[in-house]
């Protein structure tokens, strides 16, 4: 006889916590790893006031170093380290990177240094952060965005070219792009176009966070159109089977609806201050040569053999050096290569993956002992606090899902990926591109906020027309 399905429920997560328990006695270490992993996350809340105390040091050592005439004042070096340091903690994408440390401490302590330096060299795939610095370089470049500019133009004519118009336009457009040319890509591309067309106008400080909030929810939607753009897709999409069709059918197109509903509903609330914002061009000075065709077509080679190429590090590498050859033969049509961004985003993937690799034991059961509905809120909760790219991978591992099943973990992982910069891999390009627009660091809690309407819009109707 069958019990209630709260009964149920019950003592499904009775046997869930049961067993974490028992990995968690035999393994000590994996408690250990995911306090570690726990204390990043809450890192992430605290960069601002990391920031904040960084740039209060910084003018202390300045007004130190001009009241001794302009040489180093007695603390002022020590001062400056402890700003400079400080800063590097403030720095959201550093946040996993620095964190690393205290972790292959811990794993050197319980399984000894051999143990820690394999677990970093052979059981970890550093791939996809490679190809993330990769993709966000070649998809800044002039060539690129000057296309992109072009077709997010045709949307932008029907407001007049306004500041709304283009925001209209870029949120529309450029998230779906990462169906074609991968999140990462589109995630830089959106974020530049953003900085020139919108930000370059000074929103307040809720439009601004707004904004960047719905960029990263309308991104992790944008990309799931096909089987191989979005990361969290192309870790099921091979072993589930799943194609275009099959894309296009159960997640492309209410992402789609999901990416207008959500613009327009943020239009809505935003609407009197977006149209005071202005329809001049800041960036208009910057185009006045246009680039040749010839060199844009190499560009968009370049770009689709690293997405074809996505998975193997030697060829997508090889490229690119092939591609730094030609920006030097053609720099008077090129701007500066600037790598720091790129960087910063890999150190953070890497990271992640780090961090991430070590949290199997208490995500995979928590995943196996969910229905539904559940695991479609377990799925979008999770994502909040990890990568969306390693929960779907996570339940790849569960043998014999159901279909509805794992529709419901890869529903909720997309839907969720706009909560937080770890949410997605894309989501700290985004963030680093922009930061700037914000007082001291991008707050957290904020974007948090931010993103929730969004997400419950995305939530909604993935729920109803599953």
């Amino acid at each position: 006889m069958v019990g209630p399905p709260s009964a149920n429920i019950f003592a499904k997560m009775s046997a869930v916590f049961e067993t974490i328990r028992e990995r968690a006695r035999a393994q000590p270490v994996n408690v250990v790893a995911t306090l570690i992993f726990l204390l990043a996350v809450i890192h992430t809340f605290f960069t601002p006031f990391f920031a904040k105390w960084s740039k209060k040091l910084h003018a202390q050592s300045e007004g130190a170093n001009g009241a001794s005439g302009g040489g180093a004042s007695e603390g002022s070096g020590e001062r400056k380290f402890l700003a400079e340091l400080l800063h590097f903690l403030g720095e959201p994408e550093a946040v996993f990177g620095a964190w690393v440390v205290p972790l292959l401490i811990a794993l050197s302590v319980f399984k000894g240094w051999p143990a820690a330096r394999d677990y970093m060299t052979k059981q970890l795939d550093f791939t996809e952060p490679v190809f993330v610095i990769v993709i966000m370089a070649i998809a800044a470049s002039r060539p690129v965005l000057e296309l992109a500019e072009k077709l997010m133009a045709v949307g932008a004519r029907v407001g007049k070219g306004s500041a709304a118009a283009w925001w209209c336009s870029i949120l529309t457009i450029g998230p779906v792009l990462g169906s074609l040319i991968t999140e990462p890509a589109a995630m830089t591309i959106s974020a530049l176009l953003l900085a020139n067309r919108f930000y370059a106008f000074k929103p307040s400080p809720s439009l601004a966070y707004g904004t960047l909030g719905l960029l990263f929810v309308n991104i992790s939607l944008g990309g799931t159109l096909t089987h191989f753009a979005a990361p969290p897709v192309l870790m099921v999409a091979t072993k589930w089977g799943w194609g275009l069709s099959h894309m296009l059918l159960n997640f492309g197109w209410k992402a789609f609806a999901s990416i207008v509903l959500a613009n327009l509903v943020y239009w809505l609330w935003f609407r009197k201050e977006l149209g005071r914002l202005g329809k001049a061009d800041p960036s208009a000075d910057r185009r006045k040569h246009p680039t040749p065709l010839w060199v844009t077509a190499v560009h968009i080679f370049f770009l689709g053999w690293t997405v074809f190429f996505s998975h193997y590090p030697v060829l997508f590498i090889g490229g690119f050096l092939f591609y730094l050859a030609f920006m030097q033969a053609t720099e008077h049509h090129q701007d500066e290569l600037v790598l720091r961004p790129a960087l910063m985003v890999g150190f953070f993937l890497a990271g992640l993956v780090v961090h991430g690799g070590l949290q199997a034991w208490w995500l995979a059961p928590v995943l196996e002992g969910l229905h539904e509905k559940p695991l479609f809120f377990g799925a979008l909760g999770l994502t909040a606090i990890n990568d969306n790219a390693a929960i779907t991978y996570l339940a790849s591992l569960v043998p014999d899902l159901t279909e509805s099943l794992k529709y419901s973990v890869v529903a909720g992982a997309i839907v969720g990926g706009g909560l937080t910069v770890i949410a997605n891999a894309p989501n700290p390009a985004g963030q680093a591109i922009l930061a700037k627009f914000f007082s001291d660091t991008v707050s957290a809690g904020r974007l948090l906020l931010a993103a929730v309407p969004a997400t419950i819009i995305a939530a909604a109707i993935f729920l109803f027309f599953r």
